[in-house]
């Protein structure tokens, strides 16, 4: 892979006004049985961003993406974008209070929902003074039921809210995008971060830019540069051969939600490469594996359960994915095992692993996954092209050597600008330029990285330190072991004790003396799991991440 690109300057929304002119005519995005072209896409977002130009955004405003994964979930996006606003990403699953502190802090003054989603928006929509409020329709990977649909009927064309497809049929072809410098913030983009408090994080046009041209060399071996009109385009990085992810011919499976950063700004990348974006509605299985073998898929990202459970489904009934030439797992590490699983069932596939966070954007490091080169099970892989890592001491002050373990320090173009209305919780993660994720890694002598643990998470066991994430991967090797995930409980005289939450393998009688006995004989005395709960399902986020905060409230 280059170790250096050239980045260029360029807003965010000029994605989709490229796209637009090269691909045109081919399908964009797919919910169910509606396709959305490139040239369509366009079309929306310029009504969209038309009607919100007219209720005052402009520059310098903000509006909330409310949205679950939708056909229009990018007419929104690119929409709110071209009127040269920034955009706050919303997880629609959230209470009122927590919606109304998001768009608060953001500053957000308009909200594009989705009628099953609601409610709590009008529940807080005056209080935050919303000079407009989008209600798009329902579709085939996000339903309503009676209840919502007669809701959103209720309050459209009253105070802020209008409908979306009446939007959409106004047009806005007079509309000229509003196109913000680069310095300018594209995303306030809300994390637990790395001090476990949700911050809004200010993504800039330069970081969402220089992570997609990323992307677009490790995944579609081209580089990003102007054409002889000045639209962006994509280039063919020659001596990387042919990627496994073809621009304007491939198609990718969408499952992690499109509001986490990883899902956005993947789309981005998609976008400019013409590459078909196939909603899957909520997972199953057997709908993930008819649309890839439908659509001839040859991309997914998603997490460990996610994968698993597609490899479970295909053992049971004997269905495979051919077409699935590359698929990348992130969130928790895979082991052997899991790698072997999902191979039967994607036999065509290469499984890399990556590490990202939001405060770096979306993409950090990655498995190089180019024809020919290996992959290390348990590794996130090496860092992506201009991107510094160091590994440090706990006081941030030492570089540690490589084999040695230390916090994860990040330095590169896609490194954001730091936590909204924080300016402490800034200084003390953003220094010199440099990120400091909270992760405590390695590096070994080739320079891959393995993520050992959360710097949080690491819990010190009569005075010795343990990592929650190593006893979860020796655990996970248990054939009675589903998922897993271990946390400290505070003890008196021991300080911490190392307790697992388990969710045991269908059908199989798995006792907590068994599976502590079982890890004992692998790890020092010390390591030991002390206590294992045997639950029905761990609590996740929409990222398919582990929360871990909710395990350990269980102790007060």
């Amino acid at each position: 892979m280059p170790r250096h690109l050239s980045y260029p300057d360029a807003a965010v929304p000029e994605v989709l006004l490229a796209s637009a002119r090269t691909y045109g005519e081919r399908a964009a995005v797919v919910d169910g049985e509606e396709t959305l072209s490139y040239a369509e896409l366009l079309t929306g977002a310029r009504a969209v961003a038309a009607d919100l130009a007219a209720a005052g955004i402009a520059p310098g405003s903000v509006v909330g993406i409310h949205l679950p994964n939708i056909l229009h979930y990018f007419t929104a996006y690119y929409g709110a974008l071209l009127t040269g606003a920034a955009v706050t990403l919303v997880n629609p699953l959230q209470p009122a209070p927590a919606l109304a502190k998001q768009l608060a802090d953001a500053g957000a003054t308009a909200l594009i929902t989705h009628p099953a989603h609601l409610r709590p928006v009008t529940e807080v929509a005056e209080e935050l003074g919303l000079a407009r409020v989008l209600v798009t329709g329902p579709s085939w990977s996000a339903g309503v039921d009676e209840e919502q649909q007669a809701l959103a009927d209720s309050v459209l064309d009253t105070g802020p809210y209008r409908s979306f497809s009446e939007v959409l049929a106004a047009g806005g072809e007079d509309f000229e995008p509003v196109l913000v410098g680069m310095d300018e913030v594209a995303h306030y983009a809300y994390t637990g971060g790395t001090t476990g408090k949700s911050k809004g994080v200010r993504v800039l046009h330069r970081n969402v830019i220089a992570n997609i041209t990323q992307m677009a060399a490790w995944r579609l071996h081209s580089t990003i540069d102007r054409d002889e009109t000045g639209h962006l385009r994509l280039t063919h990085i020659p001596d990387l051969g042919v990627p496994y992810v073809e621009p304007g011919a491939a198609a990718t499976i969408q499952v992690p939600p499109l509001f986490h950063a990883q899902g956005l700004t993947s789309g981005g990348m998609f976008m400019l490469g013409g590459v078909t974006i196939v909603l899957s509605g909520r997972f199953k299985p057997q709908t993930f594996v008819e649309l890839t073998n439908r659509w001839e898929a040859a991309y997914a990202s998603g997490n460990p359960p996610m994968y698993l459970a597609l490899a479970a489904h295909c053992r049971a009934t004997g269905e495979s994915m051919p077409s699935m030439k590359l698929a990348i797992s992130g969130a928790a590490p895979l082991d052997s095992t899991a790698v072997a699983r999902i191979g039967e069932a994607m036999p065509n596939a290469v499984i890399g692993e990556g590490y990202g966070l939001t405060e770096g954007t979306c993409m950090v490091t990655s498995t190089p996954v180019q024809p020919g080169t290996t992959q290390k099970i348990g590794s996130v892989g090496i860092p992506v092209s201009d991107t510094e890592i160091e590994i440090r001491s706990t006081t941030g002050t030492e570089v540690l050597p490589d084999g040695q373990e230390g916090e994860l320090w990040v330095r590169g173009p896609q490194v954001t600008d730091g936590y909204s209305n924080a300016p402490e919780q800034t200084a003390a993660q953003f220094v010199d330029g440099w990120l400091r994720t909270g992760d405590i890694a390695s590096r070994d002598s080739e320079g891959s990285i393995r993520i050992h643990d959360r710097a949080k998470d690491m819990l010190i066991y009569k005075g010795y330190n343990v990592y929650p994430r190593e006893l979860e991967d020796i655990a996970a090797a248990h054939p009675g072991v589903a998922r897993i995930a271990v946390v400290g409980r505070p003890a008196d005289e021991a300080g911490e004790i190392p307790v697992a939450f388990v969710e045991a393998a269908p059908g199989v009688a798995l006792s907590g003396e068994e599976l502590m006995g079982w890890v004992a004989g692998r790890v020092l005395p010390y390591q030991k799991i002390r206590e294992v709960h045997l639950v029905e399902a761990l609590p996740t986020s929409a990222a398919g991440k582990i929360l871990k905060t909710e395990l350990r409230d269980q102790f007060d």
